[in-house]
C-alpha cells in the first residue's frame, strides 16, 4: 500500500478487499459490499475527512433503497453488514494503515437488529418438497434435502461433504472445515446414513455434485413450481434444529455440539416448541397406553382407482395395503378394515407405523380419498 494520508474510501476499501476480505469464508458475499460502498457518495472521498455525518447519511440513504432482486426495501439487516465492515475498515485504518484518526461508524446508530426466521416447515410442505425432489432429474437433490432436515448442517457443509470424511459404519459425519473455523463431528441418523448411501458410495471425492449457484437456482423452480412461499434452504436448518430440541432427550450443549452453534444465545431462539409436542405433556400419566393407540388410529390417504366392474383402492403410506371390490363404498369399507387390522397388528407387535402423508408418489389429488379406521361403516 501507498503511504499516503489522503487515500480515498475506494482505495481503502479495495486494499482492504485484497488483505482482509480475501482470508474471509465469505469473501464472495464481502466483495459485494464492497463494491456497493465504492459506488456510493462514500467512495470517493477521502477517508480521513469521513465524519459520523457520512456515515448516517449513508445508512438511511441505504434503507431508503429497494432490493434489486426482491423490489422490496433493504432489510436492516444488509445495511448492518455494510455499516460492520466500514467500522472494521477504519479500526485497521486507524491502527495499522495510518489512513484516518477516528472510527466514524462508532457514533452512528445502526439498524435495529430484525427478531431471527421462526419458519418452520409445514408437514404439507415437507411432503411436497420430498416428492418433487425424489423425483427430480438429479438424484442429489433428494439426499441433500434429507440430510439438511436430520443433521441441521449449513448449505456448505452438505455440499462439501466428502466420502473419505464419512463414517457410515459408526454413522458420524466429520466436518473439517465449518463456517465459525472449528472442526465439527456431526451425528447422522439412519435416513441421513440411507439418503448417502443412495448416492452410490465412493472412496474418495464430494458426495454430492451441486455447487451453491445450482442448489439456490433448483430451489427456487422448485418453490415456485409447488406455490411455497417465504421459504429458504437455510430455514431446513432452524426446522431441523426445532425438531432435535423437540426429541425432549438432548440438552442446548448437545445440541450446540450437533450444529455447531457457538453462541448458546444464538441457540435459544431454536427452542420454540410446536403444540402438538406438548400434548402428552398435558395429558399428564393418565390412561397412556389408551393415549397411544388413539394417536395411532387417525386417517390416512389412499388413491382410489374405478374402471367398468371394479375398484380397487391402495393406502399410500403402507406397502402392499390394496383391496379391490365391485363397488366404490364396499371397496372403502373393507379397505378401512384393512387399515385398522394393520394399525392394530403393529401395535400388538411393537412395529413401527408410518405417519401418514409421507407417501413419495405423485398421485393426482383428484384420486385422493382419505381413509378413516374409526369411521362408521
Amino acid at each position: 500500500m501507498t503511504e499516503t494520508t489522503d487515500m480515498t474510501m475506494a482505495q481503502a476499501l479495495e486494499h482492504y478487499k485484497t488483505r482482509v476480505s480475501i482470508l474471509k469464508k465469505g469473501y464472495s458475499q464481502e466483495c459485494y459490499r464492497i463494491d456497493q460502498l465504492k459506488r456510493s457518495l462514500l467512495g470517493p472521498m477521502i477517508a480521513r475527512t469521513v465524519t459520523s455525518v457520512n456515515i448516517a447519511t449513508y445508512r438511511d440513504d441505504r434503507l431508503s433503497q429497494n432490493n434489486p432482486k426482491t423490489g422490496k426495501l433493504l432489510s436492516p439487516a444488509t445495511v448492518r453488514l455494510e455499516m460492520s465492515l466500514l467500522s472494521n475498515l477504519f479500526e485497521l485504518g486507524k491502527i495499522e494503515w495510518g489512513i484516518c484518526d477516528d472510527n466514524p461508524v462508532l457514533k452512528v446508530r445502526k439498524p435495529k437488529s430484525p427478531p431471527g426466521r421462526e419458519r418452520r416447515l409445514t408437514a404439507r410442505e415437507e411432503r411436497l418438497i420430498l416428492r418433487y425432489a425424489y423425483n427430480h432429474g438429479n438424484d442429489s437433490l433428494y439426499s441433500i434435502i434429507v440430510v439438511a432436515l436430520e443433521t441441521a448442517m449449513r448449505q456448505g457443509e452438505i455440499l462439501n461433504l466428502c466420502w473419505e470424511n464419512v463414517n457410515l459404519k459408526s454413522r458420524v459425519a466429520h466436518l473439517p472445515d465449518t463456517k465459525n473455523g472449528t472442526r465439527r463431528d456431526v451425528p447422522l441418523s439412519l435416513k441421513a446414513r440411507d439418503a448417502l448411501i443412495r448416492m452410490g458410495t465412493e472412496r474418495t471425492g464430494k458426495i454430492f455434485k451441486y455447487g451453491s449457484h445450482g442448489l439456490k437456482s433448483t430451489w427456487r423452480v422448485m418453490l415456485q413450481r409447488l406455490e411455497i412461499v417465504d421459504l429458504h434452504f437455510h430455514d431446513l436448518r432452524h426446522e431441523a434444529v426445532s425438531r432435535l430440541f423437540e426429541l425432549g432427550t438432548l440438552d442446548m450443549m448437545e445440541v450446540a455440539a450437533i450444529s455447531g452453534h457457538k453462541s448458546l444465545s444464538m441457540l435459544k431462539r431454536y427452542t420454540h416448541l410446536k403444540a402438538q409436542r406438548l400434548v402428552k405433556k398435558l395429558e399428564g400419566g393418565k390412561s397412556k397406553g389408551r393415549q397411544v393407540v388413539i394417536n395411532h388410529l387417525i386417517p390416512y390417504p389412499a388413491s382410489i382407482i374405478q374402471t367398468p366392474g371394479n375398484v380397487t383402492v391402495r393406502l399410500l403410506d403402507f406397502d402392499g395395503l390394496v383391496v379391490s371390490g365391485p363397488c366404490r363404498e364396499t371397496t372403502l369399507v373393507q379397505a378401512q378394515d384393512q387399515l385398522l387390522r394393520r394399525l392394530m397388528t403393529a401395535l400388538r407387535d411393537s412395529d413401527k407405523i408410518p405417519l401418514p402423508d409421507q407417501y413419495l408418489e405423485l398421485i393426482d389429488d383428484r384420486y385422493v380419498v382419505m381413509i378413516d379406521p374409526l369411521a362408521a361403516a
